[in-house]
């Protein structure tokens, strides 16, 4: 029986509808029970469906939809009780507070089936880890990444300025520097937007109130103009009272509520370990303490997917490239002299550090480490202009689909001549529950200066033999170095003995392509976590009698002229990657070669339409799977 055959577990038919009128500050004592058992169902709903999640290894971010339960509550009565009044949507600037959507595309849009929630951020189950508009039935709008819904909804109240804007908010987008100019805009424009923020002091790396001191969320969007109320998020009433002040007040507002993240949850509240999903064990134990049998006994039995292919060409040491970075890196200040290392560099944290391998860096050289709190493009301007003198570097890292956000910044970092080392992990798109709004395409931006520009090479090494090596080779080079790696392990490669091809005493050279395999028939050319991949896909044409050949091109921006002159005389060459197939390597391999003089039969395999969701599921949904890298072969040799 598929999940979306069993019937939901809890009975949200529980869930009463309310109508409200923020005219009238004060509840009755009925309306008062109504609102809390609302609020106690929708926590108890999402801590069960998001930790289905966390049982399917898909991961689920219970904790910020958990959190702001009572505002969603309230705000639905208000969408009710005053439907021409209000643009009837849930905004949310944390796309990771998903599950709120996906709950009122149940309970209040009425176009989501309950069912399909047992079903949350698997492949093809159209519920990702981020809001997409157009793919998922009930919901509204797409979220994007942290903190960029303020700009946009202020748009939305221009569209509609008769109607209420809400927004859901947190201390954690707050942090965001475009949230600043939002509310600038809000203020000057006197738009009818209100904001209810969720500040529960957490976020993934730690507490604000630790690494950002100074940062108080009240006094700053007073400074900015905004009207703000501020008070204890758990205080039904008065969270009640202050939102009616709110939307009854012409012009932008902020209501701010303090509150522990996952309140009542054991072992979790007040925990940065809240922001993820919850884990089972903790999942159950609170379930069992609120009475839902049904609901535990469901959860008990959910199976996590595993992905039985055999990699042909691959070993089986599974390695996190992403935690290597920060091993090597390690590595390499533990061994300076420690004056030398805080004079001469610093490594500054965007607070995902446990995700990006610089935890590592922080533990063992936590004199140069930087908790730069939510804030992208500041952190990596601060670390390039640490890294503006000669003999000095800055360290930095982000997510992938981060990249984007940082453009003009790295344009600034170059033009200083900045010395600047930069890790963007989860880039592509293996194991993105979070989908398409967090995949890692458009790297290759960050080569953006001009031919006689300062330095920038952009390294996606294959496995973590190679990643320790090129961090070796590279870090103490002048001028900009980003490093690519991805969410998802990824095997040892072997070479066609059966050793490994980056063990021993390999050496990474920088601009250098690598045969992986030889080749008569034609060449994929690849890298990243598409290598491994590609060479099951080579491994299995040999098989089939197509003498196939593999070159990895872990320096993705600089031509080996004796490898080009080396596909360029094969008869097809075919480019595999997980970037985007508009603004990737393959986008530029066919220009290169022409350049050259050269014409094989050309082809290019990349990510090229939205995600399904789910982990290693997305790499099949995109064709460049190895059988859709064997099919592509195929084609070009017809």
């Amino acid at each position: 029986m598929t999940a979306t055959q069993t019937k939901f577990p809890i009975d949200l038919s529980a869930y009463k509808p309310l109508e409200l009128d923020p005219t009238v500050p004060e509840l009755t004592d009925d309306q008062r029970e109504t609102l809390k058992n609302n609020i106690q169902l929708l926590r108890d709903t999402i801590v069960f469906f998001t930790a289905t999640g966390a049982a399917r290894g898909v991961g689920g971010h219970t904790g910020g939809p958990y959190d702001t339960a009572p505002e969603v509550a309230i705000l639905d009565a208000f969408f009710r009780g005053n439907p021409e009044k209000f643009v009837p949507t849930f905004f949310d600037e944390a796309g990771h507070r998903v599950a709120t959507q996906y709950l009122m595309a149940v309970l209040f849009y009425k176009e989501l089936p309950a069912e399909q929630l047992l079903s949350y951020r698997a492949a093809h189950s159209k519920l990702p880890g981020h809001p997409e508009l157009g793919l998922t039935p009930g919901v509204q709008f797409s979220s994007g990444r942290l903190g960029h819904m303020w700009p946009y909804i202020n748009g939305v109240a221009m569209a509609n300025p008769e109607k209420i804007v809400c927004c859901l908010g947190s201390d954690g987008s707050q942090q965001e520097g475009n949230d600043a100019e939002a509310a600038r805009m809000a203020v000057a424009k006197n738009l009818n937007v209100k904001l209810f923020i969720d500040d529960n002091d957490v976020t993934i790396a730690g507490h604000p109130s630790h690494y950002l001191g100074g940062f108080d969320l009240r006094k700053t969007l007073e400074g900015h103009g905004l009207t703000v109320l501020e008070g204890d998020g758990e205080d039904l009433d008065d969270l009640y009272r202050r939102m009616c002040q709110a939307v009854t007040t012409e012009g932008p507002v902020a209501v701010v509520n303090k509150r522990k993240m996952c309140v009542g949850i054991e072992g979790i509240e007040g925990s940065p370990h809240g922001h993820d999903v919850i884990s089972v064990d903790a999942a159950l134990t609170y379930l069992e303490a609120k009475g839902r049998t049904e609901a535990v006994n469901f959860l008990k039995q959910v199976e996590k997917p595993k992905n039985l292919y055999k990699y042909l060409g691959s070993g089986d040491k599974l390695g996190s490239n992403r935690n290597v970075f920060g091993e090597a890196v390690a590595s390499i200040l533990s061994a300076m002299d420690a004056d030398e290392r805080q004079r001469n560099v610093v490594c500054v944290d965007s607070d995902l550090e446990g995700s990006c391998g610089l935890k590592q860096i922080r533990q063992a050289t936590p004199d140069i480490f930087v908790s730069g709190g939510i804030m992208e493009r500041c952190n990596l301007s601060a670390a390039a202009g640490f890294g503006m003198e000669k003999g000095k570097q800055g360290i930095f890292a982000t997510f992938s689909a981060f990249l984007e956000m940082c453009i003009s910044e790295i344009t600034m970092a170059r033009l200083n001549y900045s010395n600047l080392l930069c890790h963007f992990s989860h880039s592509g798109i293996d194991d993105m529950a979070d989908n398409t709004c967090h995949f890692g395409l458009n790297n290759m931006f960050a080569d953006n200066g001009l031919d006689d520009g300062y330095a920038t090479r952009l390294y996606f090494p294959a496995d973590a033999a190679q990643m320790a090596a090129c961090v070796k080779a590279i870090f103490n080079d002048p001028g900009m170095r980003f490093i690519f790696s991805t969410r998802s392990k990824v095997p040892n490669i072997l070479d066609a003995d059966g050793n490994d091809c980056f063990g021993g005493d390999y050496t990474f050279t920088p601009g250098k392509d690598e045969v992986i395999r030889e080749g008569t028939a034609g060449y994929i050319v690849s890298f990243g976590d598409s290598l491994y991949r590609s060479l099951d896909a080579v491994e299995r044409l040999k098989q089939e009698g197509i003498d196939v050949g593999l070159i990895n091109k872990p320096t993705l921006n600089v031509v080996d002229e004796e490898m080009m002159a080396k596909v360029g005389a094969a008869p097809f060459v075919l480019v595999v990657e997980a970037f985007n197939r508009r603004t990737g390597l393959g986008s530029r391999f066919g220009s290169w070669l022409l350049e050259r003089g050269f014409a094989p039969k050309f082809g290019y395999l990349g990510t090229y339409q939205e995600g399904c969701g789910g982990l290693w599921e997305q790499f099949p949904h995109q064709g460049i799977d190895p059988d859709g890298i064997m099919a592509k072969v195929k084609s070009l040799m017809s």
